[in-house]
């Protein structure tokens, strides 16, 4: 077919009248460049699933690609199986989430449904705690506005890996019409009422989360799901309600306060931090849309934050964690976060695992894990039962970071006397990132053939002693695209392509030893990772 029969072909399976309209307008004014752009490629499904921009077409975020995903899941896992539906509040989130449900019934599964839109860890508790085999939310997390996307867990509550993207993947290109497929039956189809919300704040209230509860904490959801699950968390284990910024404390799937709805980004935590000023709160916290992820900042005696790199805070979390458990425990973490928490476990005799990046390789690390972080704020806290949720949990680390906090207090600290008495006794490990948003997608293949093609001999001034290529499975990983180059000195690069958007990250580590006075090594740090960020910027041309 050629580009307008497919289109046309397209338009008649879709069940939309959203997408419906906007594909029709497309194939009557007969825009070919945006039709082409939507059907020359499509969404590809891998571990991460499907995210995307919302429209109409394969390469869009739809009710069909959602209906077909759903039909591929359903051939893979088969008849009888249990799946559990969740979804955030974005635009369409419920729609496709319903969609799922119809179709997976229909395909003779049986689903359960939250009640209503909830933080991600809800979904992926849920999938364990209810037995199911596997699970779906439908969330682009930090995505802009106008994304949505389709994340699939498997029956142990993780995010699935391979080969089972490559047979859900096939599966999918195997479905035929979506409007041929059967919906609603024979399968059974369970709409969960708040009792599953109840049982996951059970779960994280029984975290090791000590006595102090003296904390006042400026808190906001950035206009995402997290805000009543996360004070209904701090009300359960007896802290006080946080203080929630009103501008961004409901749902809202336009993010209108934020450039950018991601509590990283530049400008996003300006409105918590002002309430935190405002009210004298001792902590401030955030969540991400779909609150998986956690930001931490603690207010200055004379004004401002400084908020906590996802590093910093893994390394308070990780030593919190280990001094609450017993046994024979492992704590994990990626290729990309600080070498800190190999040095703390380490230190407290417990086992260490290093992944690739995100938590589903993180919660595969091994036996006995109770804490696993990756960098990019996200933390998977347990006890010595385990880990209540297999992924991250932005609900259950703010928690635990309020308990350290609180306890701080009660001693007259705050967490950063708390990374101080780290940084003396490890050394201080200050990581940075360096980012080349993209909009070819071969400037990012070009700059890392260019790295592998002429390996830097020095880099901010260090001789590089090694070069693992992450493609070729060095250092014992299952193969990925990434470079690291570890450096004299006690530093490490590693350079990597984004799975998740059109990015070349990199991932700077400097180690200073601390003999007195870590403000004087965090300046030498600062300096040191300034000469590698300009070093690497024209090593890699972009």
């Amino acid at each position: 077919m050629n580009l307008i029969e497919r289109a046309r072909a397209w338009l008649a399976q879709d069940p939309d009248p959203d997408t419906r309209a906007e594909l029709a307008g497309l194939i009557e004014r007969e825009y070919l460049d945006e039709l082409h752009e939507r059907f020359s490629a499509k969404l590809e499904f891998g571990t991460a699933g499907l995210r995307g921009e919302l429209g109409a077409g394969p390469n869009r975020m739809n009710r069909v690609t959602v209906m077909r995903a759903a039909a591929g899941l359903a051939a893979v896992l088969g008849p009888g199986k249990h799946v559990v539906i969740g979804y955030d509040a974005r635009h369409k989130s419920d729609v496709f989430a319903r969609d799922t449900a119809a179709v997976l019934t229909g395909a003779g599964l049986h689903a359960s449904l939250l009640p209503r839109p909830l933080p991600t860890p809800v979904l992926a508790f849920a999938v364990r705690h209810l037995g199911a085999d596997a699970g779906v939310t439908v969330t682009a997390s930090h995505n802009p506005p106008r994304d949505n996307g389709y994340k699939v867990y498997w029956g142990d509550g993780s995010q699935i890996v391979p080969p089972l993207d490559s047979e859900i993947s096939a599966a999918i290109d195997a479905v035929g019409p979506v409007d041929r497929l059967p919906l609603g039956g024979p399968g059974t189809l369970t709409e969960l009422g708040d009792g599953i919300v109840d049982d996951y704040l059970d779960a994280v209230t029984a975290l090791p989360l000590g006595d102090a509860r003296d904390l006042l904490v400026a808190y906001t959801p950035l206009h995402g799901v997290g805000a009543a699950t996360l004070t209904g968390a701090f009300l359960a284990a007896g802290f006080p309600s946080p203080l929630t910024v009103e501008e961004q404390r409901d749902p809202d799937p336009d993010f209108p306060t934020v450039s950018f709805p991601n509590p990283e980004e530049p400008g996003a935590m300006d409105l918590a931090i002002a309430l935190a000023a405002a009210r004298g709160a001792d902590l401030v916290l955030a969540n991400d849309p779909d609150a998986d992820r956690c930001a931490v900042g603690v207010p200055l005696p004379g004004g401002g934050c400084r908020m906590l790199t996802g590093d910093e805070v893994g390394g308070l979390l990780a030593e919190h964690v280990i001094t609450h458990t017993t046994g024979d425990r492992m704590v994990a973490t990626t290729i990309v976060s600080s070498t800190l928490l190999s040095k703390i476990a380490a230190a407290h005799g417990v086992r260490y695992g290093e992944t690739l990046t995100g938590f589903k390789w993180i919660i595969k690390a091994g036996p006995g894990l109770v804490f696993g972080y990756e960098e990019a704020i996200g933390y998977s806290v347990g006890s010595d039962a385990g880990l209540p949720v297999h992924d991250k949990d932005g609900i259950g680390a703010a928690l635990t970071v309020a308990a350290i906090a609180a306890a701080a207090k009660r001693d007259g600290r705050t967490l950063l006397d708390l990374l101080d008495d780290q940084a003396r006794r490890y050394g201080l490990h200050a990581t940075s990132q360096l980012a080349f948003r993209v909009a070819d997608l071969s400037l990012i293949a070009g700059a890392m053939a260019r790295l592998r093609a002429d390996t830097p001999a020095e880099l901010g001034g260090r001789k590089v002693l090694a070069a693992d290529d992450l493609a070729r499975g060095d250092g014992g990983l299952p193969p990925t695209d990434g470079l690291r180059f570890r450096l004299e000195g006690d530093a490490r690069v590693v350079a990597r392509p984004s799975g998740t958007e059109p990015k070349l990250k990199c991932y700077l580590e400097v180690v200073v030893p601390v003999t007195t006075d870590p403000a004087a090594a965090r300046t030498t740090a600062d300096t040191a990772l300034t000469s590698l960020k300009a070093d690497l910027t024209a090593a890699l041309g972009l």
